[in-house]
């Protein structure tokens, strides 16, 4: 058996003890062939006509400087100067992953689209169907090229922020909207045969104001810094280009030069700030406006945000494939294939937890009881709160049954403690198998995933 399941009875318990690293590629090869099948069969259960599908993208570093689909590109990570791949990730509305595709990491998220709208209507045999993506995604020359044109699909996704300053610009983004409610639909020509659902929500405008205070701070000091050297005694800055080339660098780190104005001469530098722009922007804080072509008969306003803040849940996916569970990183493959069956294994990977979180949401974090969490929402705008019965576990850290609640992560390795020994007695000639004596959380776990560890 591989070294790393020495420690482990995992490789007994499914028959591969004595496998070798040759036959684990030729696993990975086997089952890279069977991707287009295993995704239709996944998509046959869980989409159907007029389905909501979630799709998203993230990207990843590959170590080594072999694989063809290793580029350099805009990195999610922050992992500057290292070659990474891309891969876009399909999900049903709450969260189970349907599909993967793996790209070139230096793939920008529109041009994903296409491929995966050809998988949805050639391979899963969909024709209608609804694409939620982020506004990075779903772009208006997206919506022009390759939604729109195809009859049966429709979408949701969010406006960016200079088409929410055109509207604003355009008087339709009147404070009194959100008087009453902090939600309202508005209509403009710029979007022929689409809704606007435009949201305020007043957590997320203080959140944005005190990061705008503090960048305007941050980068007055800087400019600051700028203006003294243009008047220090020993070598004084001078020339409008060098001025120029230190402030250029300033406003390029913190995106904040429509904020300021300047004057650059040949030995002197002033500056301040851009009250008018500062307060136009400003105005617009906490807004954020929903796009869909369905209509009102197809999803309400509220159902439409709702769906759309559904994307946090392939976030999830990423987060637990990424860095939590199942740590997709480190890739040492050279070969595409390889990288691609190294993806499609890890969504499998998530799809499994997805259902063992859904079996354990009792003994877990994880809020159980989604509808009571949702009426305590004054609004689909508001942020999430916690159901009774989440708020509950949260603060005792016990089940009503008086058992530890876990994260999934520590209720595996809790469930990890439970072994299976080979006791041999060489005087009798005796030996048997024992599974330890399981504790009641473990029995419990055990019972809600519908296993019987001693039969294993």
């Amino acid at each position: 058996m591989m070294n790393d399941t020495l420690t482990s009875s995992l490789g007994e318990c499914v028959g591969v003890e004595d496998t070798n690293e040759d036959e684990l590629y030729e696993a990975l090869d086997w089952l890279l062939s069977r991707q287009a099948a295993i995704e239709k069969k996944l998509a046959q259960r869980h989409l159907q006509e007029g389905s909501l599908v979630l799709y998203d993208l993230t990207s990843t570093w590959v170590e080594g400087r072999s694989c063809p689909l290793a580029k350099l590109g805009y990195s999610r990570d922050g992992k500057k100067n290292k070659l990474q791949i891309v891969f876009g990730l399909l999900c049903e509305r709450g969260g189970r992953p349907v599909g993967v595709e793996v790209f070139e990491g230096n793939t920008g998220d529109p041009a994903t689209l296409g491929s995966q709208i050809r998988k949805v209507r050639e391979r899963f045999k969909l024709n209608k169907i609804v694409f939620v993506g982020d506004r990075g995604m779903i772009t208006e020359a997206r919506i022009r090229e390759e939604l729109r044109p195809v009859e049966g699909l429709e979408w949701i996704s969010s406006l960016r922020a200079p088409q929410i300053q055109r509207l604003a610009r355009d008087g339709m983004l009147q404070p009194s909207l959100f008087d009453e409610l902090d939600l309202a639909e508005i209509h403009h020509p710029s979007f022929p045969g689409e809704r606007l659902i435009a949201c305020r929500n007043p957590l997320l405008a203080a959140e944005r104001a005190r990061k705008r205070e503090a960048m305007l701070v941050s980068t007055e000091s800087k400019l600051e810094m700028i203006r003294k050297a243009t008047k220090r005694d020993q070598r004084p800055l001078r020339g409008k280009d060098a001025i120029g080339i230190r402030l250029g660098r300033v406003f390029a780190r913190s995106k904040m030069g429509k904020h300021f104005r300047y004057t650059i001469t040949d030995d002197s530098f002033e500056f301040e700030r851009n009250n008018e722009n500062i307060e136009r922007e400003a105005s617009l804080d906490g807004i954020y406006i929903i796009r869909t072509s369905l209509t009102e008969e197809a999803i309400s306003a509220d159902e439409a945000v709702k769906t759309y803040k559904g994307l946090a849940v392939v976030e999830r996916a990423f987060r637990c494939c990424k860095t939590v569970d199942l740590k997709v990183r480190p890739i040492y493959h050279y070969t595409a294939e390889r990288v691609r069956a190294h993806i499609f294994l890890c969504m499998l990977a998530y799809y499994v937890e997805w259902h063992m979180r859904k079996a354990l949401v009792p003994i877990l974090f994880d809020d159980d009881d989604p509808d009571g969490a949702q009426a305590k929402r004054s609004s689909i705008v508001s942020p999430a709160t916690p159901s009774d019965s989440a708020q509950a576990k949260a603060s005792t850290k016990k089940t009503p049954e008086g058992l530890p609640v876990h994260s999934f992560r520590t209720l595996l390795s809790d469930l990890a403690t439970v072994t299976k020994n080979r006791v041999e007695n060489e005087a009798h000639g005796i030996s048997f198998t024992r599974v330890t004596r399981s504790t009641p959380l473990q029995h419990k776990a055990f019972d809600l995933l519908g296993i019987n560890p001693r039969t294993m």
